[in-house]
């Protein structure tokens, strides 16, 4: 998807988990494992962007986690489901993301990668410190989304 902005993007990152496993994928341009994630499009909210993603990156579909205690909904609103965190990163000397991070699971481990030229791994806890080029928060985000969902 082309740039909503020239200076920052609204994007979406998921921490998949199936049966104690999470999903990484080690980025071909960047060389560092990340989660499945992108751009949110004009016309969709972040919860749509986060399905949407994952469908489109690796054919899965997903139950996004919601820790919700309290949902109200009528004909002009609709409650999201709150990402987990919310961060601001540089991806470039000129371009940024706010990126919003959601856990979610998944009734299976088949993956069909968009791009061939991206690796994918099904994660267990003791696997994720043992990968190279691993973000600190990734490290964190897949640990905690294997310990919150069963």
């Amino acid at each position: 998807m082309p740039h909503i902005h020239e200076k920052i993007d609204l994007t979406v990152e998921v921490f998949i988990v199936h049966k104690n496993k999470v999903l990484l994928r080690k980025h071909d341009k960047y060389e560092i494992w990340l989660s499945v994630g992108g751009h949110i499009e004009l016309d969709e909210d972040p919860n749509q962007a986060a399905i949407r993603e994952v469908k489109e990156e690796v054919g899965l579909d997903i139950e996004l986690i919601d820790y919700r205690d309290f949902i109200f909904e009528d004909e002009r609103f609709k409650e999201l489901i709150p990402p987990v965190a919310l961060n601001r990163h540089r991806i470039s000397d000129a371009h940024e993301h706010v990126t919003m991070v959601y856990y979610a699971k998944t009734n299976s481990d088949k993956i069909i990668p968009e791009k061939d030229t991206d690796e994918w791994k099904w994660c267990e806890k003791d696997d994720i410190e043992k990968l190279d080029n691993t973000p600190k928060d990734v490290v964190y985000h897949a640990k905690r989304a294997l310990a919150q969902i069963t």
